[in-house]
């Protein structure tokens, strides 16, 4: 019998009904009492927090990866209960912050509180749990009977059950009355210590163009940041006509900022070598995001900028394919 810790952490899964509105109350013993028993595990279980995921904070990422090593060597397996809105960002830090596991990390939450009649909370727990029984390593996210590798979930739906995604790689496996069905067979887990590496600079910030942005907004973040992601457009472009970014781009990486180029497209990603306004961009010292999306590249500069200040060193981590939060095609790049 496979032995497992239920870490809980809050979120709509263990909420109830307030005078405010729905806010987590329920611990994880709660959690359980809602579920049946299990022959194939034996489920032990501990609160780690009961906050709304709005108000997860990347300290609050380091506390959970250090509870999971804490108790590494004790346990086979690791349900997390997380909210939804921020269960992404999570589980793409925890993919950077715990490496070279051979045991499975499952996040999991529910769109419903588990204590309403029509729920998907306990399907939910139950599909982790029986997900963490594998033979697998690394950090995964299951929701709505799929399993979503840790840093390529996106949160795509605010109500219905299927509210995640797996951007730009396949589905992991997919769960369906208790059984595993894998999307393709997983090599065996080679044999290696965990590694914990909680290092962390929350320094980061998020940028979406438009139309009409003002080069000026660039000076408010320069020397309050340590890094920027800017979602650009299409393949990656800059704006360098009217009101022209470039300049200011130079001034942030002069000023020692990481600056990391995406697109506001969620598939497929970017490719700043395929038009003069991506090119432009290119000729500076850029972080290519390549496909990874943004909830990962969040977490993995902030955990990068817990290492290192030295943009070319920033760069080679951040386009080095981690938890295989890049594609096939840029592993082989990097390789």
């Amino acid at each position: 019998m496979k032995k497992l810790l239920l870490l809980t952490t809050g979120g709509t899964i263990a909420s109830v009904d307030g005078k405010d509105g729905l806010a987590p109350g329920m611990t994880a013993a709660d959690l359980l009492g809602y579920l049946p028993q299990s022959r194939d595990y034996d489920m032990e279980h501990q609160t780690l927090m009961n906050i709304d995921s709005t108000n997860m904070q990347p300290e609050l990422w380091a506390q959970i990866a250090e509870t999971i090593a804490e108790s590494y060597h004790r346990y086979d397996g690791f349900v997390i209960t997380h909210g939804t809105d921020t269960m992404a960002y999570t589980s793409a830090a925890l993919s950077y912050m715990l490496q070279n596991g051979t045991k499975p990390i499952v996040i999991t939450g529910s769109q419903v509180p588990i204590h309403y009649d029509k729920t998907d909370a306990k399907k939910n727990i139950l599909d982790a749990a029986r997900f963490a029984c594998e033979d697998i390593g690394g950090v995964y996210m299951v929701f709505d009977g799929r399993v979503i590798q840790g840093t390529r979930a996106v949160k795509m739906r605010t109500k219905s059950y299927d509210a995640f995604e797996s951007i730009n790689h396949p589905y992991v496996a997919f769960i369906h009355q208790s059984e595993v069905h894998y999307h393709k067979r997983i090599p065996s887990t080679e044999k290696k210590e965990l590694k914990l590496d909680t290092s962390l600079c929350p320094d980061v910030f998020v940028m979406k163009l438009y139309p009409g942005t003002k080069p000026e907004l660039f000076d408010c973040i320069k020397g309050l940041y340590k890094g920027v992601i800017i979602e650009s457009y299409g393949n990656g472009g800059i704006p360098f006509e009217k009101r022209d970014l470039l300049p200011k781009l130079k001034e942030m990486i002069a000023s020692e900022m990481a600056v990391v180029i995406t697109t506001q497209c969620l598939e497929e990603g970017e490719d700043l070598f395929l038009y003069e306004v991506g090119r432009k961009v290119a000729q500076n010292l850029i972080i290519l995001s390549r496909d990874m999306n943004t909830e990962a590249m969040v977490a993995k500069l902030m955990w990068t900028l817990g290492k290192t200040n030295d943009l070319q060193e920033v760069k080679r981590i951040m386009e080095t394919p981690i938890a295989h939060d890049l594609s096939l095609e840029y592993q082989k790049e990097s390789g």
